[in-house]
Order: C-alpha cells, then sequence, then structure tokens
C-alpha cells in the first residue's frame, strides 16, 4: 500500500505490531509480526499457526487417498498439517501449522498442557461417576491421571485432561457403562474454541506468544 494508506490504517487503529495497536513512527524488525484487522501481514516469517474447528467426519490424517481427510477438509492455499489428533466421531478445536519444530514441542509436551472436551452420554450422570472419573479410570493397561470433571446438565459434563491416550474419554465413560453420544474439544491451552465448525482462524499474535513462550519455558 502507499505510505498515505498506511497511516489511514494506522488511525483506524487497524493495525498492531506483536499485538499492540501500532502507532505512526513505530519501528519494526524480522521477528515483529504485523497485522492487519487480525490477518497476519509480515511475509518474512513463512510459517502460520492456525485454530480448526474440526466437523465430526473429518480423519485428522495427511492421507490424500483417506475420504475427508483433514488437510482437504480445510483446504488452505499451503501445505499444513494437525497437531495432535482428534478422532472421527469427534468435533472441536484442532491446531494447524506448517512448523515442524513446534509440532515435536507440542507433542513433547502433550502430557502437561490442558484440553478441555464437552461431552454428552447417553444416561443421567451420578456423583459417584464424577467422582470415579475424576480420581482416574484403568484403561489401556494404566490409569489415566486425575483430572477435572464438572457436571453441567443431566447428561452432560466437562473434562479437563493433560495427558492424550488413544480415544481417552470414550474409554473412560466406557468403564463405568456410560456412552459418550457427541464429544467436542473446546480449548487447548490457553486457545479457546470461538469459532463456527468447518472455519478456521490464524492464532493471534498474543496467542502465538503465549504459546511460544510455554514451549520454551
Amino acid at each position: 500500500c502507499s505510505r498515505r494508506e498506511a497511516d489511514r490504517w494506522i488511525e483506524a487503529k487497524r493495525l498492531h505490531v506483536n499485538g499492540a495497536i501500532a502507532v505512526v513512527g513505530t519501528k519494526v524488525t524480522d521477528t515483529d509480526v504485523i497485522t492487519l484487522d487480525g490477518s497476519v501481514l509480515h511475509k518474512n516469517n513463512p510459517f502460520v499457526y492456525l485454530a480448526y474447528h474440526k466437523p465430526v467426519g473429518i480423519v485428522c490424517t495427511t492421507d490424500p487417498n483417506i475420504p475427508g481427510n483433514i488437510v482437504e477438509a480445510i483446504n488452505y492455499h499451503t501445505r499444513i498439517f494437525h497437531i495432535g489428533r482428534l478422532d472421527k466421531d469427534s468435533e472441536g478445536l484442532i491446531l494447524m501449522t506448517n512448523d515442524g519444530d513446534i509440532v515435536n514441542k507440542i507433542l513433547r509436551a502433550e502430557n502437561h498442557h490442558e484440553k478441555e472436551y464437552r461431552v454428552t452420554v447417553d444416561q443421567a450422570i451420578t456423583p459417584s461417576f464424577i467422582q470415579n472419573m475424576s480420581r482416574g479410570v484403568p484403561i489401556l493397561n494404566t490409569v489415566t491421571r486425575p483430572c477435572t470433571v464438572k457436571q453441567l446438565s443431566t447428561h452432560t459434563f466437562s473434562i479437563i485432561l493433560t495427558e492424550g491416550l488413544n480415544r481417552q474419554i470414550r474409554r473412560m465413560c466406557r468403564a463405568f457403562d456410560y456412552k459418550v453420544l457427541t464429544l467436542k474439544r473446546i480449548r487447548i491451552m490457553h486457545i479457546p474454541l470461538d469459532i463456527p465448525k468447518g472455519t478456521y482462524r490464524p492464532l493471534s499474535p498474543a496467542e502465538q506468544t503465549r504459546l511460544f513462550e510455554y514451549l520454551d519455558s
């Protein structure tokens, strides 16, 4: 854009540098994140970090031969891949990127960071079910870590995990003769699910900064 147009963007508070409103005369470097209306503009940063609301039926795989694979579903203009997994029968937040280094860091830290889910089951929830789920459940030749479980309605509860066993919540419920009807991931660490099903958004500069700080700590 022209310098005059850039000045108008700044005056309208549409431009941000590292999450802060830009002002005329702000000096930036190759490491700064510049956004216009929330979209990253800085061309020297080759990496993208997206939050995607995965619908039920989409498979977390990059294999183009598998129908409904997540790469085909999101149809992003740059090659990206998913961080972690969310099974085909579940919906909710999953992170997408083309930054291989951060994928490895997140997966290594998976047994420490929080992931929050909202779950509906096929029968009325009892206090003993909440207590037993919270204390840890024997599945897959291990016992799940203690976790936070809260009843939301007669058949719905929220659960916060700090581990990622295969189909963990479904197996935990099955141990007490409950069947999961719907399962939705609504948060990963500090990143919330705040977009419609089937859509994606870039992580904000503040979300990126907090994520990098967490992974480097």
